[in-house]
């Protein structure tokens, strides 16, 4: 069975009524899009990726790939010729870095995307953002498509996806539908950053509590985040011969498996499952806090191109809770999260267990 093959029960519950729509996914590398991907083939989709290198078993697939960043605002314009659905899921990502960087990719890069789809009569473009889009600084326990976003952040991935969203659901028209989705901490079988991370910091020796320890986040399984972009699709693609509101259209969504952790706990009882020694070390909020202030201080002004080993932002995301409303995607879009917390975990259990190195 190759990495395309799908089981059953994927292709089972969400099924698109545009199966012969011409799809472009940004970032069909990457470990969502790549996931999109797969399941857009398995529906018998013709799809193109733009992405900055191509990927020789999905172009045996089929699959075409025009190899670009985003920041060549000429080839993804001209990728969006002959498109009817764009997922728009590349982005710069991480806690740390330059902000002319993010606002380039991020920014400029929808920007891109957005001429692409006017320019092409695109009819859809989900768009994949991210809850920190709300960032406030304080918990976020139960919260709803009602905050604003951001303007304030210590980090630019926030800032600038928060730019990039506003300008996607200003973008929302009679002939461009548009919607954005905020999935939270996606992870999996196959996740190249959330779970490893986490396995690297605490055999090295260097994962700490950061705050007491009880706060609750919200994750959402790669399959249930596949499912939302689908469904997104199908809420914006509805025909409107009596021009009637769709209710998803130029709205964003919360994304999650509806089942918040105590976050310490599942590392924890994570860790442990592998073999690892559980994670007892604990920093107060406000000293990591103070540290991450001068870690940015110094990583401004040292020429090394790593991210710091702590920042304010990450201290915030380490301590906070981050958990969320999903009554307006499952009114609105349909989704409910399939994969659970529980069956999602014991699988990537499985997975490590058989191989360690992934």
């Amino acid at each position: 069975m190759t990495r395309i093959a799908l089981s059953s029960f994927c292709l089972s519950h969400v099924t698109s009524h545009t199966s012969h729509a011409s799809t472009l996914v940004t970032g069909g590398t990457g470990f969502l899009g790549r996931k999109l991907v797969e399941r857009l083939l398995a529906e018998g989709r013709r799809v193109t990726v733009l992405a900055r290198r191509s990927d020789t078993e999905l172009e045996k697939h089929g699959v075409h790939f025009i190899r670009a960043s985003l920041d060549n605002a000429a080839a993804v314009t001209a990728a969006c010729a002959g498109i009817e659905t764009v997922f728009h899921t590349a982005a710069k990502v991480g806690v740390w870095g330059r902000y002319d960087e993010f606002f380039r990719t991020n920014v400029l890069g929808t920007r891109a995307i957005l001429d692409g789809c006017r320019a092409h009569g695109v009819r859809r473009l989900v768009y994949t953002s991210t809850p920190s889009v709300v960032y406030n600084g304080r918990d976020l326990a139960g919260a709803d498509e009602s905050l604003p976003l951001t303007t304030s952040c210590p980090s630019p991935y926030p800032l600038t996806k928060a730019i990039a969203e506003r300008e996607v659901l200003a973008a929302n028209s009679g002939s461009l539908r548009t919607v954005a989705l905020r999935p939270h901490l996606i992870w999996g079988v196959g996740d190249p950053h959330l779970v490893p991370r986490v396995l690297d910091r605490a055999r090295a020796g260097r994962l700490r509590i950061v705050g007491e320890g009880n706060n609750r986040v919200d994750m959402v399984h790669i399959d249930n985040a596949v499912d939302a972009h689908l469904l997104a699709e199908q809420a914006i693609s509805q025909s409107n011969p009596l021009g009637y509101f769709l209710p998803a259209a130029g709205r964003a969504y919360f994304i999650t498996n509806g089942e918040p952790v105590a976050l310490w706990v599942w590392i924890n009882d994570l860790l442990v499952a592998l073999g690892e020694r559980p994670v007892t070390k604990k920093i107060s909020l406000s000293a990591a806090t103070a540290i991450g202030a001068v870690c940015e201080t110094l990583w401004r002004v040292l020429p090394v191109a790593t991210e710091p080993p702590m920042t304010r932002f990450i201290a915030a995301e380490l301590a906070k809770d981050h958990w969320f409303d999903l009554a307006a995607a499952r009114r609105d879009l349909g989704y409910v999260p399939h994969v659970t917390m529980a069956a999602g975990t014991a699988e990537l259990i499985a997975h490590y267990r058989r191989d360690p190195a992934r």
